[in-house]
């Protein structure tokens, strides 16, 4: 009985040299929608690959992290296999590994009132706003 090891499917976009573009790898890999997008991110400033930022012409290389600033969130990414052109969220998946932490899930406590109760009293008002942390005798 001879076990055969799994295929692996390298996407048609996979290239064989050694280094790729930063805004074109972002952008064949589905992180931002267009080119344009990436190479926007990457000039302001919202790429880093192995903690320093760079420009939209850096050369990324399999085994380099970068980080990408989203929504005021870092996604950090190991670059698995180099991509120049946009292919299926599937076969990007296998271009890229995951290792951004998990977002931090924030409660905002919210103020609820009984429905049908009517326009809060002047006593009810300001303690909403001490909840809220704002100070009800300051004028804006």
């Amino acid at each position: 009985m001879s076990e055969t090891p799994e295929e692996v499917v390298i996407p048609a976009g996979a290239l064989a040299s050694s280094a790729v573009r930063v805004d074109t790898w972002l952008w064949a890999t589905r992180q931002l929608k267009s080119r344009s997008q990436a190479t926007a991110a990457v000039r302001a400033g919202h790429v880093r690959v192995n903690g320093e930022a760079v420009k939209a012409a850096y050369k990324v290389r399999v085994g380099d992290e970068v980080r990408l600033r989203i929504e005021g969130f870092d996604r950090i990414l190991g670059v698995n296999l180099l991509l120049n052109k946009r292919v299926s969220y599937p076969q990007a998946r296998t271009a890229y590994d995951d290792r951004t932490p998990e977002r931090p899930r924030v409660h905002i406590p919210v103020a609820m009132r009984e429905k049908g109760s009517g326009r809060p009293t002047k006593k009810e008002r300001r303690e909403l706003d001490r909840l809220r942390g704002y100070d009800s005798h300051e004028h804006y």
